[in-house]
C-alpha cells in the first residue's frame, strides 16, 4: 500500500510540474472588486519562481471608504493554452472602525493574451483578526494587469 501511495504522489508532482507555465516576472495593474469590499486597488505581482508568485495590492475598499493593503503568496498551474488557475493565502491591514488586520485565501482563473496583458477573475474570501474587522468577509474581483 505505501508503495502505490508513493508511485501515486510520484506520478501527481510529475503532472504537476509538467503542466506548471512560467509566469510573467511582473505585472502591475487595477483589481476592481465586488461583494462585501466593493472597491478598487492597485495590483503588483512578483514571479518567486517558475509557477509561484506575490501579489501585492493596495487601495481602497467598502464603497471606497476604507484603504485597505493586502500580501498574497500565490501558487499558479495552467488549465489549458494562455489560462492558468491559482491560490493562495495571505493577510493584510484595513482601516475599518480603526486598523484591523485579517487573514485572506484566494483562488481564480486567469487568461494570458499574446500581448502583455493578463486578465483574471477571483474569489478572496478574508477573515477579520483584529480591529475593526469581524467574521467573514468575500469579494468577487476582476483585474488586468500589464506584464513586464
Amino acid at each position: 500500500m505505501k508503495k502505490v501511495l508513493l508511485v501515486f504522489g510520484l506520478l501527481l508532482t510529475a503532472s504537476l510540474s509538467i503542466n506548471a507555465q512560467e509566469i510573467s516576472d511582473n505585472a502591475i495593474g487595477l483589481r476592481f472588486s465586488g461583494g462585501n469590499g466593493v472597491g478598487g486597488e492597485i495590483s503588483y505581482q512578483k514571479s518567486l519562481g517558475d509557477s509561484n508568485r506575490l501579489e501585492i495590492d493596495l487601495g481602497l475598499a467598502n464603497k471606497f471608504t476604507n484603504f485597505k493593503a493586502t500580501g498574497l503568496y500565490e501558487w499558479v498551474w495552467n488549465l489549458e493554452n494562455q489560462f492558468n488557475w491559482y491560490a493562495g493565502v495571505g493577510g493584510g491591514i484595513v482601516s475599518a472602525n480603526g486598523t484591523g488586520i485579517y487573514g485572506a485565501g484566494v483562488i481564480g482563473i486567469e487568461y494570458n493574451f499574446d500581448a502583455p496583458i493578463l486578465l483574471s477573475i477571483d474569489y478572496r474570501p478574508e477573515i477579520g483578526i483584529s480591529g475593526g474587522l469581524s467574521g467573514l468577509n468575500s469579494d468577487v474581483a476582476l483585474a488586468i494587469r500589464y506584464q513586464f
